[in-house]
């Protein structure tokens, strides 16, 4: 029996819109495991006073000298937060996979460049702009107040409550292949095969006294703050949120693979909130203003800030 063309198209609507609610089913089943597993991986910061900044001149172990060799972050100066809850591990390619699918985006950096760093459970490189939409949709889905972490906020946590610790390790100090990834760990995460691509996250070594993984040694992370060079000296004690404008953005820690005096906990980094290059700070040298960082080197954890 000849179907009529009326019925076929009828049949091949419903079998189309079929593929679509499964489709449409598998999305939400994946938003519904995501949103239980950053549930589950949420700690919480209780709330307290420290000494934000450098603190190596009164640091014995620095011989008193500084930790870092930036000039915007010598001002020590008193924060007290409320407590707040954080992401324990930075989000990854999977996490923002799935939020990129339920929203109806592309997957991200997928070239040929991107891709070789690439890999489902290592961090997602994401620009500002992607990295406090990621949070502000977790918020949204979960109707807790996600956002992305202040300086202040991330600083704290990564020092476990403000002591006196170098990095964000087990005990506050960086030994690779101990509490750090050695070259060979990284070459084996991602497809490029590079010592400087991301980590495996919360793979291998120990968080800090936290429970937090990798703050700031595992590519360089995103905070809400806009930029200002001399903020620390007129910074607010109570739940400091930085200027109330600027160019750039701050990114704490560092990217992987570079200097370890890169990735105190301490340390400041501005850049353009859409990764586009700027250059180092003195120098003449022009750059191409459509040309950007590899995003592989900025990530995203989230915060359940209670301030809000």
């Amino acid at each position: 029996m000849k179907l009529s063309c009326a019925l076929v198209f009828l049949l091949s609507c419903l079998l189309t819109a079929c593929g679509q609610s499964g489709a449409s089913q598998d999305t939400e089943k994946a938003v519904d495991a995501l949103i239980k597993k950053t549930k589950k991986h949420l700690v919480y910061v209780e709330g307290g006073s420290f000494e934000m900044g450098d603190f190596g001149p009164k640091d014995p172990k620095a011989d008193h000298l500084p930790w870092s060799v930036g000039e915007d972050d010598k001002h020590l100066h008193k924060v007290t937060l409320d407590g707040y809850y954080i992401m324990d591990r930075q989000v990854s390619y999977a996490d923002y996979d799935t939020y990129t699918e339920a929203t109806g985006q592309p997957k991200i950096n997928t070239n040929n460049y991107s891709s070789r760093t690439r890999a489902p459970d290592v961090p997602a490189g994401v620009d500002w702009y992607q990295a406090r939409d990621y949070c502000q949709w977790l918020a949204k889905q979960t109707g807790l107040p996600f956002a992305l972490p202040t300086e202040a906020q991330w600083e704290y946590a990564a020092r476990s409550r403000g002591k006196m610790m170098p990095y964000a390790t087990d005990d506050g100090i960086l030994r690779e292949g101990k509490n750090y990834p050695t070259r060979e760990d990284r070459r084996k995460a991602t497809p490029g095969n590079s010592p400087m691509a991301p980590y495996t996250i919360a793979k291998k070594y120990p968080p800090n006294p936290l429970g937090i993984y990798q703050m700031g040694l595992n590519g360089y992370e995103w905070v809400s703050d806009w930029y200002g060079e001399d903020y620390y000296e007129h910074s607010q004690e109570l739940n400091p949120t930085g200027p109330e404008s600027g160019a750039l953005k701050v990114r704490r820690g560092g990217a992987t693979g570079e200097s370890f005096l890169g990735m105190v906990t301490v340390i400041r980094t501005p850049y353009n909130p859409d990764l586009t290059q700027i250059p180092p700070k003195g120098s003449d040298v022009e750059v191409d203003p459509e040309k950007k960082q590899p995003y592989s080197m900025s990530t995203v954890r989230c915060v359940v800030d209670q301030t809000n």
